[in-house]
């Protein structure tokens, strides 16, 4: 006998990225109601060391403010603080606290596991949520402008492994996004850089208008002016978003635009044993593959140089020493793998709009780093 079923079905998925200021203030109410199920339900905190450190009153903070809406929640634990950085992603001791603690404290998948912090913890909290219970209910705070912007805002999570990026991960929307600008206070003038990459990248496959925008305010931005770095986030998660709800969210294709510059940014953290700060090599990937687009004749030389005068302008290096030929080209076989088989990388066919290829040519590729290597020589002179 020989018989086949089939069934088809879709789950839809809602949630929410609120922008708010002082989000532990005892008068609002916000996270609260996020984390009121009807059931004074467990919340479990994981905050980052770094804004730990930068906001020393934050675990009591969280502490006063449980304690004000505790008819809404109950802390079940005390907030745990782990490392900050990718080194909370290639060690999987901090990732191991977080399903450890499910188990110690009953943490079940009507409980919330709230993550305090930039975008690598968020990643790996986000990741032992998802497996934990097979999902427990993720809350996520970004704090730095790259994770409020770009990667907290969005449905993927994970560690690296096997000196690879993001090799272990899921997709996983999470219960809600709370973006409190307060945050942004302290950032170094690295991490505060750092996340305007991601909104060059979506501005030059999506948005030539935004772009604009971004040359514009480009001294703004680099003088840490809140008021625009706060519409450059607003702005950068409504076009994430937007793009999720497209047609493959959780990129069972092979298409991903929103990975432009990627594949260099991703292999060039690994060879600088993530000195560079993800959004530092993603720059450096979009000016590698928008000299590649030139070099292809797809973009013009106006356009490249609009291109690597706004990266450079907002304090980003277009070349550094590992930026190396055949290590380099590693990455790209790397990111093959990662995405199922076929190659899918996303060039400019114009500003404000990408197109993807299936192939690179890696003699253009060298020859895109030797223009890098140049415009990153002449930056120096001129500033000498």
């Amino acid at each position: 006998m020989k018989r086949i079923i089939e069934q088809t079905f879709s789950v839809p998925f809602r949630y929410q990225v609120c922008f708010v200021e002082g989000i532990f203030d005892t008068n609002n109410p916000m996270l609260a109601q996020f984390l009121n199920n009807g059931k004074k339900a467990k919340a479990f905190f994981v905050v980052d060391s770094g804004v730990a450190e930068a906001f020393p009153n934050l675990l009591e903070d969280i502490k006063a403010y449980s304690n004000a809406f505790q008819e809404d929640f109950q802390l079940c634990a005390e907030p745990l603080v782990v490392p900050g950085g990718e080194r909370s992603k290639n060690d999987e001791v901090s990732f191991k606290k977080i399903v450890d603690a499910t188990h110690i404290y009953g943490i079940d998948r009507h409980s919330y596991i709230v993550a305090i912090g930039g975008g690598a913890v968020l990643d790996m909290v986000g990741f032992a949520a998802a497996i934990s219970h097979r999902g427990v209910r993720h809350i996520r705070i970004p704090t730095t402008v790259l994770s409020q912007n770009d990667s907290g805002v969005g449905v993927k999570n994970g560690i690296n492994a096997y000196g690879k990026k993001n090799y272990l991960g899921t997709f996983s929307p999470p219960f809600a996004v709370i973006n409190d600008f307060n945050f942004l206070t302290t950032l170094d003038d690295r991490d505060w850089r750092s996340g305007i990459s991601e909104a060059i990248k979506v501005a030059l496959i999506k948005d030539l208008v935004f772009f604009e925008w971004l040359e514009k305010h480009a001294i703004e931005l680099g003088d840490r002016q809140m008021a625009p770095m706060q519409e450059l986030i607003v702005r950068c998660a409504q076009m994430h978003m937007d793009h999720i709800a497209g047609k493959d969210p959780f990129e069972s294709g092979s298409a991903r635009p929103l990975d432009f510059g990627h594949w260099a940014a991703h292999k060039l953290e690994h060879l600088s044993n993530y000195e560079y700060r993800h959004g530092e090599a993603v720059a450096i990937g979009i000016a590698l593959d928008s000299t590649y687009s030139f070099l292809k004749g797809m973009i013009s030389q106006k356009d490249l140089d609009r291109i690597i005068h706004l990266i450079q302008s907002l304090g980003f290096k277009v070349f550094v020493p590992e930026l190396s030929g055949e290590a380099l080209l590693k990455g790209l076989e790397e990111f093959r793998e990662h995405l199922g088989g076929e190659l899918t990388i996303t060039l400019l066919e114009k500003l404000g709009k990408g197109v993807e290829v299936h192939e690179m040519d890696k003699e253009l590729i060298l020859k895109s780093i030797e223009h890098l290597k140049f415009f990153q020589q002449e930056s120096l002179i001129v500033k000498g």
